[in-house]
């Protein structure tokens, strides 16, 4: 008996080749694109492992807990790290970014996130990228979690690094991500002898052995799955158009940051400034006297499926997460989410009002 997930024909090269060209055309990039078989820390870790190293001076922009991981990698590899740490209810300037440059005019890489899903903040990569461009630094940058959610111009912003993840905004699997790679990343690469070879981590291998081959031999065998999921999910978007889907997420964060302002009970938003809130989810700072992880706990009893979530580690006592992205940028998800809030909170003892949210949600989303 034949299964739709099980009795898979392997996929080809040619396919291979063509789901990294449309991966390609969605960031608007001439630049090589390498889908990896691996959830995106897969890529994450190899660009850095492959051009970084000791002689390295990297600028870390820490805006949340991933800036922390790439700062702890880039030190791993030898590099000397100089942390442009901000608080996580807010974004990095430009401004700041040049400050680190004029302090430490030896910095030749600079690492950021994006969008910080877990805190819900995001960057201001094109302006960031200007500076960094100005100094001829390497850039590399997390966009797993904005792609979809935001516009993401790897060629515009001057980015040399770009990874991807599907498993967010693009709506598609977590086992598989892409990373672009201008011809910069790649000399610096090559001249690395600590870049990864004959290695998982090896973005080096699959240059030479997929990318100057032609891309008409696979260095393995790819995750069929996982690739055709990653071809389905992109094909959607395609569909819907990229401008549709980037208005979507900000229209759900929008009106997810309205509601909660207007159910009351303490409820707040965790991001201070609209401007630097994510659209692929909204972060909100649980009432005094409330654990977040609590009220998240008492809103999903009543929905399982919403899709909310406490904030990790210690921001479990006061972070609420609404992860509005992918197919849960709606409206309808918008509204559960508030109404499961405000029946927590009120579980609480507080007062809200649901109605008032509701209202408020959809006069934005409709604004």
């Amino acid at each position: 008996m034949t299964h739709p997930f099980l009795d898979l024909a392997p996929l080809t090269a040619e396919r291979f080749a063509s789901i990294e060209d449309r991966v390609a055309r969605l960031l608007g990039t001439a630049q090589d694109v390498v889908v990896m078989q691996g959830e995106a820390l897969l890529p994450l870790e190899g660009a850095i492992r492959a051009t970084a190293g000791p002689g390295t001076t990297a600028l870390n922009v820490i805006t949340g807990p991933y800036g922390q991981t790439f700062g702890d990698w880039l030190r791993d590899c030898g590099a000397t790290v100089v942390d442009l740490a901000v608080p996580f209810h807010t974004a990095v300037t430009a401004q700041q970014v040049r400050e680190a440059f004029a302090e430490h005019p030896e910095i030749d890489f600079v690492s950021l996130v994006h969008a910080e899903a877990a805190t819900g903040n995001t960057n201001p990569v094109a302006e960031i990228g200007a500076v960094v461009r100005e100094r001829g630094a390497l850039f590399y940058l997390d966009a797993v979690a904005s792609v979809g959610a935001e516009p993401v111009l790897p060629d515009a912003w001057g980015v040399d690094l770009c990874v991807i993840g599907a498993q967010k905004a693009m709506g598609g699997p977590a086992g598989v991500s892409a990373v672009s790679v201008s011809e910069r990343a790649w000399a610096r690469m090559a001249a690395n002898p600590r870049a990864p070879r004959r290695s998982y981590l090896s973005l080096l291998d699959w240059r030479e052995r997929w990318i100057d081959g032609g891309r008409r031999a696979l260095p393995h065998a790819p995750a069929q799955l996982e690739m055709l999921a990653l071809e389905a999910c992109v094909a959607r978007i395609e569909a819907e158009g990229v401008d549709a889907v980037t208005a979507r997420h900000a229209r759900a964060a929008a009106a997810t940051r309205a509601g909660a302002l207007a159910l009351g009970g303490g409820l707040e938003p965790y991001v201070h400034e609209a401007a630097q809130a994510a659209p692929v989810a909204t972060t909100l700072r649980a009432p005094s006297g409330t654990i977040a992880a609590e009220l998240v706990a008492r809103a999903l009893a009543a929905d399982p499926a919403l899709p909310l979530a406490a904030g990790g580690g210690a921001l479990a006592k006061e972070m609420i997460r609404v992860n509005h992205y992918g197919a849960d940028a709606t409206p309808g998800v918008v509204r559960g989410c508030l109404v499961a809030l405000g029946a927590a909170l009120a579980e609480e003892g507080l007062q809200v009002d649901p109605g008032a949210a509701l209202r408020a949600a959809g006069e934005s989303w409709h604004g």
